[in-house]
């Protein structure tokens, strides 16, 4: 295979989006699709309000495609202009020029390179929320399944990576849920009306679309802020996104919180997959990947399915929030247009789309196909002989024996079980200090974790009714 075959970057080295849909959505087609995109709408905002011919922007529509366009040529060219618009506003001319010459004198009409990046910037991102959205609530429904089916299924809490006081499943997973459906509330606000529209000019004032809109004798032109406004409204309307208050050129709010709120996502995805790739292992075995023919398949071990699907979510959530502290700290500019910091979000944010929507893909699959062994969670509660339910025995003989006493008593039995390996009931019935405390049905029933559960089943129900 040659290089122009493989391309500049397939995602070798970075499975977790590699075929993904979201892959797609963000490449460098997909970006210089967005900026014709937003120069196409510009246009079509002028011509309604007068400022432009109405088939000038309707040839320049027509004449959008990535297609039409060579974008490696562009990337070659911006090394001349720090930025990929110069060329493509040059070569979209020219394409324009093809089918109507007159209607190439209105391309990028008083409008600059950052105004048309950063709307594209702002489509890819709507485009691309839109699938990671629709990931996190597909997952979020199967995560639901999950929890609910298992509501009652006991399992050992874990607390610094030890067994801590009994749990169940559902509620495990109902924690999983809520952190997904955060993770889609955030995202689904900012698409409601955190993507901006670029719209300032050379320096943030619109002096060239209003000088333009004069000289074409747009009606509204001689009053500059309601021309302004109007010009601001339409571009909008034309492609979708919100309208901002002031331009944006050097106040970077919307690409830093379209940067946290994919942290976010990134992170809460990656809580899963932590404690599926703590539950999936060989000594503990309480949950399993799907694991279709191939997956997981180490290079020198033929016995072993490796976790493939945690493993990549969790790269992924080891990744965004340093992408997004790169994005966050470009909101320190200087003048109205940065010279390095604007330049610098470019690969930080496609990256961090990129790795949250491939993330957000990868988890449908491994929401929908985990599997739970319920007996090895059983089985595992029973690794410390009883012990997993001191801290409710500790309570029952608290006001017979004293809290202190209670504790202290339940402390050395515990390491005196640990140490002989022996379960804490038989301990415990040796002990002068319980007797006629505690009886042995008393104490069964005590220390059995699924009575300890405390209002897991409930707080599932809670959960599930979000």
């Amino acid at each position: 295979m040659t290089r122009g075959a493989l391309g500049l970057d397939c995602g070798l080295l970075s499975p977790v989006r590699a075929g993904t849909p979201v892959e797609e959505a963000t490449g460098d087609r997909a970006w210089l699709q967005a900026m014709l995109d937003a120069e196409a709408a510009l246009a079509r905002a002028q011509a309604g309000l007068g400022a432009l011919p109405a088939a000038a922007a309707a040839a320049i529509t027509e004449a959008a495609d990535a297609d039409l366009l060579d974008a490696r040529a562009l990337a070659l060219a911006a090394r001349e202009t720090a930025n990929p618009v110069v060329g493509l506003v040059r070569a979209f001319t020219a394409v324009v020029a093809e089918a109507d010459p007159a209607a190439a004198e209105y391309v990028h009409r008083g409008s600059t390179s950052q105004d048309i990046l950063d709307t594209g910037t702002m489509l890819v991102a709507a485009r691309a929320l839109g699938l990671v959205v629709a990931d996190l609530r597909t997952t979020a429904e199967e995560l639901g399944r999950l929890a609910g089916a298992h509501r009652n299924t006991v399992m050992a809490g874990r607390t610094l990576a030890l067994h801590a006081v009994p749990t169940t499943f559902g509620l495990k997973a109902a924690g999983w849920r809520s952190l997904v459906l955060d993770a889609a509330e955030r995202l689904e606000r900012i698409l409601d009306h955190g993507l901006p529209v670029a719209l300032g000019g050379a320096a943030g004032t619109l002096a060239g679309y209003l000088e333009y809109a004069h000289l074409d004798g747009a009606p509204g032109a001689a009053d500059p802020g309601g021309y302004a406004d109007a010009l601001a409204a339409a571009f909008a309307e034309e492609t979708g996104l919100a309208r901002p208050v002031l331009p944006w050129h050097a106040l970077r709010t919307p690409v830093a919180d379209l940067g946290n709120a994919l942290a976010h996502t990134a992170a809460g995805l990656g809580k899963m997959a932590a404690d599926v790739q703590v539950l999936t292992r060989t000594e503990i075995g309480e949950v399993a990947e799907p694991a279709p023919a191939g997956r997981g398949a180490s290079s020198a071990m033929p016995h072993k399915r490796n976790p493939v699907l945690a493993t990549l979510i969790r790269s992924a959530a080891l990744q965004v929030p340093v992408l997004a502290a790169g994005l966050t700290q470009c909101l320190t500019t200087e003048d109205e247009r940065s010279a390095g910091a604007w330049h610098a979000e470019w690969t930080l944010l496609r990256e961090a789309l990129r790795l949250a929507g491939g993330a957000a893909h990868t988890a449908v699959d491994l929401a929908r196909r985990l599997t739970v062994h319920a007996d090895r969670m059983r089985a595992n509660l029973d690794l410390t002989g009883g012990q997993i339910v001191s801290e409710r025995l500790a309570a029952v003989l608290a006001p017979r024996l004293g809290k202190a006493p209670a504790r202290q008593l339940l402390t050395d039995a515990s390491a005196r079980a640990a140490a002989d390996g022996t379960p804490l009931a038989d301990v415990l019935a040796t002990l002068p200090e319980l007797a006629g405390v505690l009886g042995p049905d008393e104490l069964t029933a005590l220390l059995d974790p699924a009575h300890y559960t405390g209002a897991a089943a409930d707080l599932v129900s809670r959960a599930l009714k979000r």
